[in-house]
């Protein structure tokens, strides 16, 4: 029972994982916002108060107050008070719309009702369906995380010992969150035909408990938060407990068949915005893949040339690549070398006119240990999208992939120069980070960031610039651009075919790693991000590029020479997170009547 604040940062990264790094100051606090939006955030805490009660971890990473100190309600019957505490925000919703005559703050009422609809299917259709498993050791390293960061305010982060006591059970009425994970888990499992966790994703999470008591133990250390060892000592007891547990009651029942029932399957491509049939996603993923893959075949000569490549087949676009990424960058100077690439994308942006820009430098930073195990991806880390005093979000590069035995994985991926380009575009500017910077600094609804989030629209956004960015990247940047839109390509085609049972795991890789030329390292996080971490959100990046895409051809054919990319692509980053139907009624309704 994921709460939806929540599914921005599985969107994101996966899991969760939260910030870490130092801010740096905007140079002004966030403007005023219009009269609608202050009415439409006041109706918002409707919604907000039914969820955060469920799980405030990630209302307090966005920045809503009074929940620093709360932990994940996990107790008896939690599935059915959450739909109920869903309903009624619903009918109160839905009498505010009776009220409200304002078209825009009626738009977000509907917003939010359809928000509250779908947290309540979901959460019927997995209690139906799933025996509740919980990786209680990342549900607690991510919740203290969040409020460990350089991000948060010191009075904020004191908070954390308070969070730490109550997913401990020292706190005043609460009990330790690993005992009720527990509970949960184990009054429905004499019930054989629901649907069990996967031995993949168990044995990960049990490889990396240790990563998490040592990175939470680091944390409290790095912030000198007092009086915090006994329950320090308490949780590393709870939390090896429960691996004992898992490993002896969880793993052995696991299943090894990674495939969903279909009406699951089918809610996770709704979830993440994917609205039409995996076949027809596989379909048209599958011309995609093809045309990427022809483009890149004509690429690779050209990209050898320029770089002096010698001694392979000029013609095989899998051996540039790999040629390519012999140029290594070691990890202690990967932030420096992308510094450098990032320095010079802002320039760029301006001067061909794609989208507005702050003038401020964008935060990358690398991964710590314990950040990628919980989330081995690259990945952008939002800034808190209330109160917020000038805290910016950043670019997170993971430097390798845990093993279930402890082990980790080295990336080849992205620690070269050429892969820094587009990956920076795409985490960075013009993608995650200006969209997220823009939510914040253009004062857009918390309907149409919290509650109209969709991965279809954050992550076909940050394809589309990347796409926007590629014509002004060195050759070999574009090469790496095209070899990442071949992955999305890929996800496309290979998470619906893994969950409908229609290709197994090896045979997945392979294509990974022999036709997309990914490590293995990428590989393995890619097919656990399928199979269960966030199973459906990987074809959301092909299928929002391509709405985009047709969104702009319809607009470029509706306005002809009056098309304006700059204002185009503006006013995409002005409607926050819109699905993809009400993103294109807005430029259809707005836009192209307003540039006529």
């Amino acid at each position: 029972m994921k709460p939806l604040v929540l599914a921005i940062v599985l969107a994101l990264a996966t899991p969760a994982a939260l910030a870490q790094a130092p801010a740096t100051p905007t140079a002004s606090a966030t403007p005023a916002s219009p009269a609608w939006v202050e009415k439409s955030n006041a109706d918002a805490q409707v919604l907000i108060a039914a969820q955060a009660k469920f799980q405030p971890e990630g209302f307090s990473f966005f920045g809503i107050p009074g929940y620093d100190d709360k932990v994940s309600d996990l107790g008896p019957g939690n599935g059915k008070r959450f739909r109920a505490a869903m309903a009624d925000a619903k009918a109160t919703l839905e009498q505010k719309l009776q009220a409200e005559r304002d078209p825009n703050v009626r738009q977000d009422l509907q917003i939010m009702i359809k928000a509250a609809d779908e947290a309540i299917e979901g959460s019927a259709l997995r209690e139906r369906l799933m025996l509740p498993w919980t990786d209680a050791p990342q549900l607690v390293f991510s919740g203290l995380q969040g409020l460990l960061s350089d991000q948060t305010p010191p009075e904020r982060r004191a908070k954390a010992l308070d969070r730490l006591e109550a997913y401990v059970g020292m706190a005043p009425g609460t009990t330790p969150i690993t005992r009720l994970a527990r509970e949960r888990y184990e009054e429905r499992a004499g019930d054989k035909a629901l649907l069990r966790p996967t031995k993949l994703e168990v044995e990960q999470a049990l490889g990396n408990v240790d990563t998490y008591i040592a990175g939470i133990g680091k944390l409290f250390a790095k912030y000198d938060i007092e009086g915090a060892q006994p329950a320090l000592d308490a949780l590393a007891k709870q939390l090896e407990d429960y691996e004992a547990w898992a490993r002896a009651t969880v793993l052995p029942e696991a299943r090894t068949d990674a495939t969903l029932p279909p009406e699951l399957y089918a809610f996770q491509l709704k979830q993440f915005g994917i609205d039409i049939d995996p076949q027809l996603l596989i379909d048209r993923a599958q011309v995609e893949f093809m045309e990427t893959r022809a483009a890149m075949t004509q690429l690779a000569p050209l990209v050898a040339k320029a770089k002096g490549l010698e001694g392979i087949d000029e013609g095989d676009y899998i051996a540039v690549i790999r040629a390519l990424k012999q140029d290594t960058i070691p990890n202690d100077q990967l932030e420096a070398r992308y510094r450098t690439v990032i320095d010079a994308i802002d320039p760029i942006i301006r001067k061909q006119g794609i989208v507005d820009v702050p003038n401020r430098p964008m935060v990358m930073r690398l991964g710590t240990e314990a950040e990628s195990a919980a989330s081995p991806a690259p990945h952008f880390l939002p800034a808190p999208l209330v109160g917020n005093t000038g805290q910016q979000g950043q670019f997170v590069l993971p430097v390798s992939v845990p093993n279930p035995d402890g082990s980790s994985l080295q990336y080849d991926d992205f620690n070269f120069e050429s892969a820094a380009w587009t990956l920076s575009a795409h985490e960075g500017r013009p993608g995650h980070e200006l969209q997220f910077t823009a939510m914040v600094e253009r004062g857009i609804s918390l309907a149409r960031t919290l509650f109209a989030f969709n991965s279809v629209n954050v992550e076909g956004w940050a394809l589309y610039a990347e796409a926007q960015m590629l014509p002004y990247e060195p050759i070999d940047g574009q090469m790496i651009a095209l070899q990442l839109r071949l992955l999305r390509g890929a996800r496309a085609v290979l998470d619906p075919m893994l969950n409908l049972g229609l290709i197994d795991r090896e045979s997945a890789r392979r294509v990974l790693e022999e036709e997309v030329g990914v490590s293995p390292a990428m590989a393995k996080q890619e097919l656990d991000r399928y199979m269960f971490n966030a199973p459906g959100q990987a074809g959301s990046y092909f299928y929002g590029y391509s709405r985009i895409l047709q969104l702009r051809m319809d607009t470029e054919l509706a306005l002809g020479p009056k098309f304006d990319r700059l204002a185009f692509n503006n006013f995409l980053l002005d409607q926050g997170l819109l699905p993809p139907d009400l993103l294109a009624k807005a430029v259809e309704e707005e836009f192209i009547p307003a540039h006529k």
